[in-house]
């Protein structure tokens, strides 16, 4: 490789490190096609992502970053280094980030679209997830725009909708759903009509952004016909935005309760590449599966119970504590609770976290949330009460690595002060946020030309033969 090659390779890894982006329209526009907004914005970076990912294979490709060990194999492979995302990244000491933003920073700065808003909108978050910077009220009003243009849901989603028994779980109504969107790909048609494997991510983008139209209606109508017989409004206010249109479709036309939906669609979008319906997207969409079938997959993860279940443990053990000692215990009658929860064998549930070793900051932008909309409610009171008293107790079990509150301590007690008690829906609203993360990893997957997903697996017995060789070789033998 000529000197002057390398050096400007060397340039785009300082650039991409320094999560700045600003060379990409020195190298082209991908045949962008004179595009605006997100698609122009992709068509422009896009180039010089390939040709970094192409310099680092081709140079670096033979390099180690980490190690596997047995516990590795047989442990769920937490903490390995083993898939690249830079849409967000979790950090042990400032939680989440979003593009190097870090996540109370992106909700300051993501622009008011609609007058007396006081939260931005998670279709700006969807702008910041896809280009890698923050947009301009006016980017972000568009991708509102464009959301609302697309959003009618096709007939026979409607009416698989209509015809599925309220038994069924309004995440399995949701994964069903978006499955069944897939005949109206842009992705597959494309795909049929020969499309070159460099252009994938420009139908892979269409879908997307069609899926995230549709989500509000499709999320909508499982609560409508899950707890409500059916009834609500089903049309799409053309004068709202994402957010609000879901809430008016949930029932619920409170101010508040919209600005509560923008604030809780952001902070649950992303959560780095690893995690179970990030990975399941991204496994699912390294075999060219269509968008819609990638969230489907994503949502059967989301809906496991080790996964998108906690804020509803959280709200059982909240509503036993304020039966069992009422709604004002004094802090002796909580530590005693909380202990008699610990000897019981059981977690508090909504406290520690797998990376974290403080308190998560989506906590926090809640419980801000929450001090100006809703401080006197008995189950905000309480929260923010056991953010003080549960820490102390945890700490001096001496065993617990991260004794702070999650993201889950919170959220089930707001979406309840607006009455919104239905907790099985819940996780259906995590789902629908999360589609801004998994979609927009999934645009990138195809553009940077991501393979097929074929881990190396192993037997046990397989496995003893490589414990005894390293055994051998630690012992010079």
């Amino acid at each position: 490789m000529k000197f002057k090659t390398y050096a400007r390779n060397l340039k785009l890894v300082n650039v991409y490190a320094s999560n700045r982006c600003s060379l990409a329209r020195s190298y082209g526009d991908s045949n962008g096609s004179g595009d605006t907004g997100i698609k122009g914005e992709l068509a422009k970076i896009i180039p010089v992502k390939r040709e970094l990912f192409m310099f680092m294979k081709s140079l670096h490709g033979k390099k180690t970053i980490g190690e596997i060990s047995v516990n590795s194999l047989i442990g769920g492979m937490r903490g390995l280094p083993l898939l690249v995302c830079d849409t967000s990244n979790l950090d042990k000491d400032t939680g989440i980030s979003y593009r190097g933003y870090p996540l109370k920073d992106v909700c300051e700065k993501l622009p008011r679209v609609l007058e007396n808003t006081q939260e931005g909108t998670p279709e700006g978050c969807f702008f910041l997830l896809t280009t890698g910077r923050l947009p301009t009220k006016e980017e972000a009003e568009e991708v509102t725009n464009q959301w609302l243009k697309r959003s009618k849901v096709p007939r026979y989603c409607l009416r698989l909708l209509d015809s599925m028994d309220k038994k069924i779980h309004p995440m399995a109504q949701l994964s069903a759903a978006t499955a069944c969107l897939n005949p109206a790909s842009k992705f597959v048609e494309a795909y049929n009509k020969g499309a070159k494997r460099g252009d994938y991510w420009k139908y892979i983008y269409e879908d997307a952004m069609n899926l995230c139209a549709y989500l509000p209606t499709v999320a909508a109508i499982i609560y409508q016909n899950t707890f409500k017989d059916g009834e609500g409004v089903r049309d799409i206010d053309k004068k709202l935005d994402w957010s609000g249109n879901y809430s008016r479709m949930l029932g619920v036309e409170h101010d508040d309760f919209a600005d509560l939906m923008r604030l809780y669609l952001v902070i649950h979008a992303d959560h780095e590449g690893g995690n179970v319906s990030a990975h399941a997207s991204h496994l699912v969409g390294s075999a060219l599966s269509d968008p819609y079938l990638c969230f489907s997959a994503s949502m059967c993860g989301l809906a496991g119970i080790l996964h998108g279940l906690a804020n509803q443990e959280v709200l059982v053990w909240l509503t036993k504590i304020r039966k069992d000692i009422g709604d004002e215990p004094t802090d002796d009658e909580l530590k005693q609770f909380i202990d008699d929860t610990l000897k019981a064998g059981r977690v508090i549930p909504g406290y520690g976290h797998a990376v974290l070793r403080v308190t998560d900051p989506r906590f926090v932008l809640q419980n801000e949330f929450a001090m100006k909309h809703c401080k006197d409610d008995p189950g905000v009171k309480l929260v923010t009460r056991l953010w003080k008293i549960v820490p102390e107790v945890l700490k001096k079990l001496g065993k617990v690595a991260n004794p702070y509150p999650n993201v889950d301590a919170h959220s089930g007690v707001l979406l309840q002060h607006y009455s919104f008690n239905e907790m099985q829906y819940y996780t259906v609203l995590f789902g629908v946020s999360r589609a801004l993360g998994v979609l927009s990893q999934l645009i990138w997957a195809r553009a940077l030309g991501a393979p097929i997903e074929r881990p190396k697996s192993i037997s046990s017995v397989d496995l003893c033969k490589a414990i005894q060789a390293a055994d051998k070789k630690a012992n010079g033998k």
